[in-house]
C-alpha cells in the first residue's frame, strides 16, 4: 500500500515539461494492432496502463519494447491470440479499443468489461451500436465479452451523443471493413485527431477528424510508420489550475495551447493571469480568486478530467461557485474528501455547489480516481499540516512520476510505502475515515 503526503505549499514556482497524452497513448497502442508492419511512437508516457497493455500484449504475440530514449517499437505482425485476459483487461476502460484494431483482421476478439476510472455510468451502448451497424455481433460472459464478424463493413452511424471512446473504436473498426463509413455526431476531441493523423501516416483513409462528420475507407493494407503522441493537455490544465490553487507562477511546456482553451479562459476569469506562447503556456496568482461557475462538456467545451481540480480551486476563491457535471454526472467522489479536509460543498443531481476561503485542514484521504487523485494533492497544498492520500495506483494510471513533477515547483510532497509496523494503525484510521 502507497501514500502520499502533502504538505501546506504556498506560491509554487517552476517549469513542468508536459508528458505525452495518457488518453492518446491508449488509443494509439492500440491503433498499431493495424498495421502490417513494425510501428513506432515518441512521447507514450510510461504509466501503469501502458505497462498492463505491455503484459496484454505479450500474453497474444504482440511485441511491445520501450527504449531508453522513450520511443516504443509495437510489432503487431506475431499476434497469435486475440483473447485477451480478462482481469488485465479489465484494469483500465480503454480496452476496448483492441475490438475496434483487431476484429477486422481476426474476426474475433474478447476482452473484459471495461474498468479503470468508475464513474457508475460511462456506457458503451455507442460502441456496440456502430460496431453492429458494420457486421459485429457480441456475446456477453461473466467476466468477458466476445465480439465477432464474418467481414467488417462500411455503414453511416450516427451518435446519439458524443463520445470520444465510440468515435476511435468505430474510426479504428472502419480502416479495415469493406466500403465507406460515415461517423456522424461525432467527437472532435485532438485525441481523435491524432490517432486519425497516426492512421493516415501508415495508409488509412480518412478524412474529417476535428469535425462533427468522418469519412473512412476501408483499405485491405497498412504500412508501419512513425508518430509523435500529442501532449497531455490534462496534465497540463492541472498544472495550471495548481498555479491558482497555491499562488505563484507555473510555466508548462511541449504543450498545444489551443489544446486548452476553455481551461485557459475559465482560469482568466476567475483571476489567475496567463501568458500564451508558441509551445508553452504561464500561469501566475497572487491568491486573489474570484468565484465563478463551469459546466462540463465536450471538446471544445470545458473538460470534465479538469472538473475536479477545478472544484479544488473554487474552495480557495472569494464567493460561491457552481460545478454543472454534465458528463458524468456522478463524477463527485472527490467532494467528500474535500469535505473531510473542511471544504464547504453541497451535490445535488450533478451539480456541486462550492462556498469558497475554506480554510483546509490536512487529513487522511483517499483517490477514487486519476484527476481525484490530483485534486486532493492540490487541496494538500492549500491545506494546513499534512494531507495524506492513499489510492495512489489511481493516480499512477496518469501520471508516470508525480511526486517529483508537483515537487519541481517546490510542493513539499513525498511518496511512500505503508507497508511497515504503523500500516494496521494506518489502514483503521483510513477506514474510519472513508465511512
Amino acid at each position: 500500500m502507497k501514500a502520499i503526503h502533502v504538505e501546506y505549499s504556498p506560491n509554487i514556482n517552476g517549469v513542468v515539461q508536459i508528458p505525452g497524452s495518457k488518453n492518446s497513448s491508449l488509443a494509439l497502442l492500440a491503433a498499431a494492432c493495424l498495421s502490417d508492419e513494425t510501428v513506432t511512437f515518441q512521447g507514450i508516457p510510461n504509466i501503469a496502463d501502458f505497462r498492463v497493455i505491455c503484459e496484454m500484449g505479450e500474453e497474444v504475440g504482440l511485441k511491445i519494447r520501450r527504449q531508453l530514449s522513450g520511443d516504443v517499437f509495437i510489432d503487431p505482425r506475431m499476434i497469435s491470440s486475440t483473447d485477451f485476459d480478462p482481469k488485465k483487461s479489465s484494469s483500465f476502460r480503454t480496452a476496448y479499443y483492441f475490438i475496434g484494431a483487431l476484429l477486422a483482421k481476426y474476426g474475433k476478439v474478447s476482452v473484459g468489461y471495461p474498468g479503470g476510472d468508475d464513474f457508475v455510468s460511462r456506457p458503451m451502448d455507442q460502441h456496440i451500436k456502430a460496431l453492429e451497424m458494420m457486421g459485429a455481433t457480441f456475446t456477453y460472459h461473466k467476466d468477458y465479452y466476445e465480439v465477432e464478424t464474418k467481414g467488417l463493413h462500411g455503414s453511416t452511424i450516427y451518435f446519439d451523443t458524443i463520445t470520444s471512446g465510440a468515435t476511435i473504436n468505430a474510426m479504428l473498426a472502419a480502416v479495415r471493413a469493406k466500403g465507406k463509413t460515415v461517423l456522424l455526431n461525432a467527437a472532435r476531441d485532438p485525441e481523435v485527431i491524432d490517432t486519425a493523423i497516426f492512421l493516415k501516416t501508415i495508409g488509412a483513409n480518412i478524412s474529417g477528424a476535428g469535425t462533427d462528420t468522418i469519412r473512412i475507407t476501408g483499405v485491405d493494407q497498412l504500412s508501419g510508420g512513425t508518430h509523435r503522441v500529442i501532449p497531455d493537455r490534462l496534465i497540463a490544465g492541472s498544472f495550471l489550475i495548481a498555479a491558482g490553487v497555491a499562488g505563484g507562477s507555473v510555466t508548462v511546456t511541449d504543450v498545444i495551447p489551443e489544446h486548452l482553451g476553455s481551461c485557459i479562459a475559465k482560469l482568466e476569469e476567475i483571476g489567475v493571469e496567463i501568458d500564451v506562447q508558441d509551445n508553452s503556456i504561464t500561469a501566475s496568482s497572487t491568491g486573489k480568486l474570484a468565484a465563478s461557475r463551469i459546466r462540463t462538456g465536450m471538446y471544445p467545451g470545458f473538460a470534465t478530467d479538469l472538473q475536479q481540480p477545478m472544484t479544488t480551486l473554487f474552495t480557495q476563491a472569494s464567493g460561491k461557485s457552481i460545478v454543472a457535471e454534465k458528463i458524468y454526472p456522478n463524477r463527485f467522489q472527490h467532494v467528500g474528501q474535500l469535505r473531510k479536509m473542511g471544504a464547504d460543498i453541497r451535490v445535488r443531481s450533478g451539480v456541486a455547489f462550492v462556498k469558497g476561503k475554506s480554510n483546509l485542514m490536512g487529513t487522511i484521504v483517499s483517490a477514487s480516481d486519476i484527476r481525484a487523485g490530483i485534486s486532493l494533492i492540490l487541496a494538500g497544498m492549500a491545506a494546513e499540516g499534512t494531507t495524506s492520500i492513499t489510492g495512489v495506483e489511481h493516480i499512477e494510471r496518469g501520471y508516470e512520476d508525480v511526486v517529483k513533477a508537483f515537487r519541481s515547483l517546490g510542493v513539499r510532497i513525498r511518496k511512500e510505502d505503508i507497508n511497515n509496523r504503523f500500516d494496521n494503525q494506518f489502514y483503521e484510521i483510513q477506514k474510519r475515515c472513508v465511512k
